[in-house]
């Protein structure tokens, strides 16, 4: 089922990726699915030992791979950080180390993949009712972004998507209202970022708001209500206010509709994949293929 979601999305391509703490059970039976899958090379960073033990027991050749032999969940990190760096690789992943020092190492003045923008989460899913992958920002990192935070959020998600070979993506600035509201300021937000959008200042795009999410992604309700946007009922990428909203639509769609999902971090020099023990086997896939397609690419 995922080998045949990824191939028909044909934005996605192979690239390397540099795991820091690659001792870990989870994600060194992720890599294995990958390599069989033909999605994805790989650097493995961390304790060497450990790393050689996991895939004895499950069956991953680690002599096809380069292993870097650090215990240190900090050298770790700046170990996969100085590959992506170097060119080595394309991406970076979270293995077994904290969020807070992968991040720490990426955000280096010096010897990080710090960009010019600010860091933002784009999940990708599959859902079965809808008709084409639908990305989502951001239901991870940013908590209650202001407005250039929002604006620097739109346009990471603009350029990844663009990226990966969807031209013009499809922006839904969603809320509670279909109108500009003064008693709902967001939507005075959203007033000002569809205006840019037509001046040109956020380009690459089309962006349409405030839309209720029923109009953003059905054409029906949009329809019904009378709303005619080239955004309406045809959206690529979900835009939500703050985290809370955004993380409670990223699970509903996981559990109730049963989508396939992957989520990366994006606005460094590279992107980083994020994934947990939680996520399914096929939702790790989904991360790593996200996270390695986007790599190489100028976001």
């Amino acid at each position: 089922m995922i080998e045949k979601l990824l191939k028909n999305f044909v934005g996605l391509k192979k690239n390397s990726i540099a795991i820091a703490g690659a001792h870990d059970d989870s994600v060194l039976s992720a890599v294995k699915q990958a390599l069989e899958l033909n999605i994805a090379e790989f650097f493995l960073i961390g304790d060497a030992k450990k790393i050689s033990a996991i895939a004895k027991e499950i069956g991953l050749d680690a002599k096809k791979f380069e292993v870097f032999d650090e215990s240190c969940d900090v050298s770790s990190a700046k170990t996969a950080v100085k590959l992506v760096k170097e060119g080595k690789a394309s991406a970076l992943m979270k293995g077994k180390v904290e969020t807070s020092t992968i991040l720490k190492a990426v955000l280096d003045k010096d010897c990080g993949l710090r960009g010019s923008r600010k860091l933002s989460h784009l999940a990708m899913f599959f859902v079965p009712t809808y008709h084409k992958p639908l990305f989502m920002t951001d239901a991870a990192l940013n908590i209650n972004p202001n407005f250039d935070d929002k604006k620097d959020i739109i346009l990471n998600a603009v350029s990844a998507v663009s990226s990966l070979g969807i031209k013009l993506p499809k922006v839904a600035l969603i809320c509670a209202k279909e109108h500009v509201d003064e008693k709902m300021p967001v939507t005075l937000e959203y007033e000002k970022f569809v205006k840019m959008n037509e001046s040109k200042e956020i380009d690459g795009c089309i962006i349409g708001g405030p839309f209720a999410l029923d109009n953003a992604v059905s054409p029906e309700a949009a329809k019904t209500k009378g709303i005619n946007h080239p955004v309406a009922g045809d959206a690529d990428i979900i835009f939500c206010p703050e985290i809370i909203s955004a993380n409670v639509l990223y699970k509903s769609l996981t559990i109730f509709s049963k989508a396939h999902v992957g989520g990366v971090i994006i606005g460094a020099n590279a992107p980083i994949i994020l994934t947990s023990r939680a996520d399914s086997a096929e939702n790790k896939l989904i991360s790593i293929a996200l996270g390695g397609s986007l790599g190489g690419n100028k976001l």
